[in-house]
């Protein structure tokens, strides 16, 4: 939306700095930064079934526990070593830490992880 004001306009431009940073901050600040990737879950009388978007990921490297009922999903995205020295472009896909944290429903699951159209696919198998 453009303005005519000057000053609404550098503060604009001012506040769109300021979140910025805190969103650079954030992904590269810290060494416990991580983000979170976007999931489905669907649940059938036998399972659940937990979609992870990871592309690039290998599914044995992502840790998954259950600790007091939540299912923690976690593990690092980085580039590949023959592409770390590459001039970037555009990196729009998060890289470092990652972890995701779901609460499930009451009971007993036997865990197993496959690849599945892009995503890394947990099958929590339900147990009496």
């Amino acid at each position: 939306m453009p303005t005519n004001n000057p000053l609404n306009w550098m503060l604009s431009d001012a506040l769109e700095q300021l979140n910025r940073a805190e969103r650079l901050r954030q992904q590269f600040g810290r060494q416990d930064a991580y983000w979170e990737p976007p999931i489905d879950v669907l649940e059938t009388e036998r399972e659940l079934l937990i979609l992870v978007a990871l592309p690039g990921v290998d599914p044995e490297n992502v840790e998954t526990v259950i600790h007091d009922g939540v299912l923690v999903i976690s593990g690092r995205r980085t580039l590949p070593p023959e592409l770390r020295n590459a001039r970037i472009h555009r990196l729009e896909l998060p890289q470092g830490r990652f972890e995701r944290r779901i609460a499930l429903p009451r009971g007993r699951y036997a865990i197993s992880r496959f690849v599945m159209d892009g995503c890394v696919a947990l099958r929590l198998a339900k147990s009496a």
